[in-house]
């Protein structure tokens, strides 16, 4: 595979792994009471801060993921600002990031601030997650290679074409009318759902419901055995047996008399099928069939009962035209707060494509807050749940991102409200020195996080007054720790805390204390591994 190289690469490419956890502190004012109010996130703050802070709770949880960071024309006024030590990178904070030709990092700039975020993202993803991201032709080529090293070629999905201006803008002598909407998802079990259309007619109809055919097969060459042989194994079908719709009985074992049937090749790549064995054996209740083909053969198909047809990679209808964006939102604020919002409908089909009914959908870029209304519609119009997670550094996010979200929820009658977070102190070892101390639960979701590199399962399981921070797959995580400077000049693992502790769990426990008064055989002994906080607090718990 190609790589990308640019200046500071180097310097940013694990830095999301050195960005301390902050906490994220409740602001009941901004706050607005209703349905899933707890689960909608507001978060005011650096979204590389604010992504981190997220990882202890949303770590592989979040489906859907749209971002619109700056395209860097030059005309933004953006500043790089993240704290990397790299000498280089230090010249380049707090300047702002010039145009093309008068500032000849501006693509290396750009590049160093958005690695270590998509990084953070892919973290936030779930396993069958995808991410949208929105550019134009500033940084298109840069962010599509950026985008196959931090999620892999192979996870490539799309590069839509959105024309979001018919009239075009001037751009060297051509009239530029679109921009592109880069779709990755994070691993072969992401699968884009259809747009919702009211009007459509099935060709077959079961005992079940209408229909249309698709083939398991995938079509895409870039998805063969030798990257994907989980999803090569054969099918076999019943040649004796079919349906009134003219389909085949099929089966995952080898029968008598029946015809065995594996992905045909493509431009000579033996292909693989869409689905992995545990979800074709789920649906070899009918709703996978074999189908003969005309001119000899067999295809193994699905049954496509969804009222929704499939999205094109050019969008050039009115819904993504960044004019009713703009209209929309100064019909909310009674005049323009905001240049060039992403229309809700183009958003709304984002989301839909990307997340299903009960799924949650992150913009880190939050902007006018235009993803939580597109999420606020869609489940609207479907009778769904879906979450929603927005980040806004800038000053306007309460009083234009969170507001536009109070105003449509006023406006179209959404039942639904969210917390309004701010970004809260770093729990890193100059704080904890400085007195400035974090509440246990907070502190206890994080070093569990640190302990397992998962999102705490169940934050009522946090019991304080045990030390008891969670149980990870192999081992038991305990934190002593007061949100006191003097208690804590007190606390350590001791003999007695050691062995009352060991009386109730015997297993091994990853204990994040001040201080540790037992010497190794002891440790050993009580099955102990001590973390010291907060000088070791950084170190993975081995």
């Amino acid at each position: 595979m190609a790589t990308l190289n640019f200046k500071g690469k180097s310097a940013v490419w694990n830095h999301h792994l050195s960005v301390p956890y902050h906490t994220l502190e409740k602001d009941a004012k901004k706050s607005l009471k209703g349905a899933n109010d707890s689960d909608n996130l507001i978060i005011q703050g650096d979204n590389l801060l604010a992504l981190k802070a997220l990882l202890p709770q949303y770590q592989g949880k979040v489906k859907c993921i749209y971002i619109d960071p700056p395209y860097n024309t030059g005309n933004e006024n953006w500043v790089y600002s993240d704290n990397v030590s790299s000498p280089t990178i230090k010249e380049w904070v707090g300047k702002i990031v010039g145009k093309a030709g008068e500032d000849l990092t501006r693509h290396d700039k750009w590049l160093c601030m958005m690695t270590p975020r998509l990084k953070l993202l892919r973290e936030l993803l779930s396993q069958n997650g995808v991410i949208f991201v929105s550019i134009d032709d500033n940084e298109a080529e840069h962010l599509w290679m950026l985008m196959n090293e931090v999620f892999g070629e192979e996870n490539f999905i799309a590069c839509i074409t959105v024309e979001g201006n018919p009239r075009g803008r001037d751009y060297g002598g051509v009239a530029r009318m679109h921009d592109y909407l880069m779709v990755y998802g994070k691993s072969d079990e992401v699968e884009i759902n259809g747009l919702y259309d009211p009007d459509k007619a099935f060709p077959y109809e079961d005992e079940v419901s209408g229909f249309e055919i698709r083939e398991l097969r995938n079509r895409n060459t870039a998805f063969h055995i030798g990257n994907r042989p989980n999803l090569y194994y054969p099918f076999y079908v019943n040649p004796n047996k079919k349906d009134a719709n003219g389909f085949f009985e099929i089966s995952l074992e080898k029968k008598n008399g029946w015809i065995e049937v594996v992905p045909k090749e493509s431009q000579g790549f033996k292909t693989v099928w869409r689905w992995g064995k545990e979800k074709s054996t789920a649906n070899l209740n009918g709703e996978i069939v074999g189908k003969a083909m005309e001119a000899g053969g067999w295809q193994i198909v699905e049954k496509y009962r969804s009222k929704t047809k499939m999205a094109r990679s050019i969008w050039n209808d009115g819904d993504v035209n960044t004019e009713r964006g703009s209209l929309l939102l100064k019909e909310l604020f009674n005049g323009k707060v905001f240049a060039y919002p992403k229309p809700v409908e183009m958003l709304t089909r984002v989301v839909e494509m990307g997340s299903g009914a009960n799924d949650i959908v992150l913009d880190s870029f939050a902007g006018s807050g235009t993803t939580a209304h597109a999420v606020l519609s869609l489940n609207k119009r479907d009778k769904t749940n879906r979450r929603y997670i927005l980040v806004e550094m800038e000053d306007y996010a309460d009083k234009i991102t969170a507001e536009r979200v109070r105003r449509a929820i006023k406006k179209d009658g959404y039942d639904a409200g969210f917390t309004y977070n701010a970004l809260g102190m770093a729990i890193d070892a100059e704080n904890l020195l400085a007195g400035k101390l974090p509440s246990y639960k907070e502190f206890a979701k994080y070093v569990y996080y640190l302990a397992t590199g998962k999102n705490h399962p169940d934050e009522t399981k946090i019991k304080e007054q045990d030390a008891f921070a969670g149980k990870g797959d192999n081992e038991s995580i305990y934190l002593l720790y007061k949100p006191d400077m003097e208690a804590l000049k007190s606390l350590a693992i001791t003999l007695d805390w050691a062995q009352e502790t060991h009386k109730k769990d015997k297993g091994r426990k990853v204990v994040y204390a001040p201080a540790c008064y037992l010497d190794e055989e002891m440790l050993e002994q009580y099955n102990i591994k001590f973390v010291s906080i907060p000088y070791n607090l950084f170190e993975r718990a081995a």
